[in-house]
């Protein structure tokens, strides 16, 4: 009972580090990430940010007319990639306020809301962006993310799930369905998904390490190790190990995590 408890406790911390929502492609300069969160999120550059300089070349457009929605939108979006999320919010709330409707802000909007943890309030915005008539498969899977946050796991996998019909066996809606399956403590489930995702051939790591998370996790951790340095330039491969064993390690040590896993009668 006890390691059931204490395998409870890390895996709701893990997840919570490691799953984070599916971007959304707002404008035509700047694409946001669409895979979920990674395992090395300190360990490595998301492919998608911006330099600093580009970051304030945005800014100073932005602030010469903020009633601007493309100027915001981009602004926004460069503001939440480089982790300055509270920024990025209020940038995007403004320009939704004067620019009533604008589909693109508001999922933006959501987006960021979502990421900076506010997930009631980011998924009601994100229902905004689309119409059952139109639903947009990259907010689905944010919605889902927002729902498995709030601990609605099953509701958020009918988001998931019709996100794949509009994407079928996307591997960054794979990547959050197999993450919600972490949060709900079923591993093997887990695996299973981000597998398919994996095996998907996505040029995205974050998948791969999602995926090493959930196998170390299992207490398989050499096999672990192996993926989640796979076609990595030695440091970099080196520093998403040291970052899996930390992941992995936070709640005791290796024999401890090996023996709750086990002790989990749905993995």
């Amino acid at each position: 009972m006890r390691n059931s408890f204490r395998l409870s406790q890390h895996l709701g911390s893990v997840a919570a580090v490691a799953i984070l929502a599916v971007g959304l492609a707002g404008c035509q300069t700047m694409r946001s990430p669409e895979v979920t969160g990674s395992l090395n999120a300190r360990a490595e550059v998301t492919p998608n940010s911006l330099p600093r300089s580009e970051i304030d070349a945005l800014g100073e457009r932005y602030r010469a007319n903020p009633r601007n929605a493309d100027a915001a939108l981009q602004y926004g979006q460069a503001l939440r990639l480089n982790g300055q999320r509270p920024q990025a919010v209020a940038v995007l709330e403004q320009a939704t306020l004067t620019n009533p409707g604008n589909k693109p802000l508001l999922a933006a909007y959501g987006r960021a809301l979502v990421d900076n943890g506010s997930f009631q309030l980011g998924f009601d915005v994100l229902t905004r962006a689309h119409s059952p008539a139109n639903p947009d498969w990259r907010i689905l899977s944010v919605q889902g993310t927002a729902l498995d946050q709030l601990g609605r796991h099953d509701e958020a996998r009918r988001y998931y799930a019709s996100a794949l019909k509009i994407a079928p066996e996307d591997p960054s809606v794979l990547s959050n369905l197999g993450m919600s399956y972490v949060l709900s403590k079923d591993l093997s489930q887990a695996e299973a998904v981000l597998r398919r995702a994996y095996n998907r051939g996505t040029s995205d790591p974050r998948v791969r390490q999602n995926l090493a998370l959930v196998v170390g996790l299992q207490g398989r951790f050499s096999e672990a190790e192996s993926i989640a340095k796979a076609d990595l330039p030695p440091e970099q491969a080196e520093a998403n190990v040291a970052y899996l064993k930390q992941m992995l390690s936070r709640d005791g040590s290796r024999g401890q995590q090996t023996t709750s896993t086990a002790g989990v009668s749905r993995s």
